[in-house]
């Protein structure tokens, strides 16, 4: 069990803010594509559920491939800043 809480523990939980945009163009692209292709079925067929249906596998698909941090999100990491040890800060000590 103590393996099974490591391994859960060692998955990675961040997306960076580049990932984040491009997660964000791919959900728009992936639910505008199954819309028109889900308009045009039902439309063809002369069922509108039909296009709920396309538009919710759309939905579907788009949680699937942006919801979770996948390493494609995680190409570009931000570096910050290392926190200083000075125990005050001496600009507060000059101004005085």
């Amino acid at each position: 069990m103590s393996s099974w809480i490591q391994n859960i523990k060692s998955i990675q939980t961040h997306m960076d803010y580049d990932g984040q945009a491009r997660a964000e163009k791919l959900s728009t692209v992936i639910i505008t594509l199954f819309g028109v292709v889900g308009l045009i079925w039902g439309y063809i067929i002369q069922q509108f559920s039909q296009t709920i249906y396309v538009l919710g596998a759309g939905f579907v698909t788009a949680a699937l491939l942006t919801v979770p941090p996948w390493p494609m999100y995680r190409c570009k990491p931000l570096d910050w800043q290392k926190p200083q040890q000075s125990g005050g800060s001496s600009k507060l000590k000059k101004m005085k």
